[in-house]
């Protein structure tokens, strides 16, 4: 299990491999959708974006809201295809470091990553509550008439990720079906 703090620098991100287990600490944001296409049309426009996201992790999650007693309700990864149309933009103009979600993510994306030195963390689908436990403080930090899909700033003690796909470009998914072929 390797550990590691946001930020995260270039070195640390490319040091990371396809089926590394880590445990995130520190600072991640969160995005989906709206939030993206809401920061790429600033990005467009020439504006600057509410948060920096250079050297951060951004979350593909839409929280649930939290229960008395709790920080967050249920926080699991959402399909991170959705964002494939901006993310490429954030990574080059924004040296976005790290992406945490599921499912796979489109050519133009895996070339970002290479080129910039961007990593791609897989969070379990359906584990959202469990996840939730290792968010220790969330706070809406911009978009906050998206509801769930404003941008949270979360704090996170041991955030269990997979690296899905490193900045070489080495595919967790690509990899697992080669080896499933071979047996």
């Amino acid at each position: 299990m390797i550990k590691i703090t946001t930020p995260i620098d270039e070195a640390t991100a490319r040091s990371l491999k396809a089926g590394d287990q880590v445990l995130i600490n520190g600072i991640i944001y969160t995005g989906r959708d709206a939030a993206h296409k809401r920061m790429f049309d600033a990005l467009k426009a020439g504006q600057e974006l509410p948060v920096d996201l250079r050297d951060q992790i951004i979350y593909y999650v839409g929280p649930c809201p939290a229960k008395p007693g709790q920080v967050i309700g249920a926080a699991g990864p959402t399909t991170s295809g959705r964002m494939d149309a901006y993310t490429p933009t954030l990574i080059r103009e924004k040296y976005l470091r790290g992406m945490i979600g599921k499912g796979g993510r489109s050519p133009e994306v895996i070339k970002a990553m290479r080129d910039i030195g961007t990593v791609y963390f897989l969070a379990i689908g359906g584990a959202g509550a469990l996840l939730a436990q290792r968010i220790k403080k969330a706070t809406v930090v911009a978009y906050e008439d998206l509801g769930p899909e404003a941008i949270y700033c979360l704090v996170v003690e041991d955030f269990p990720v997979i690296v899905g796909i490193d900045c070489q470009g080495n595919n967790l998914y690509t990899i697992g079906r080669s080896q499933y072929r071979q047996l």
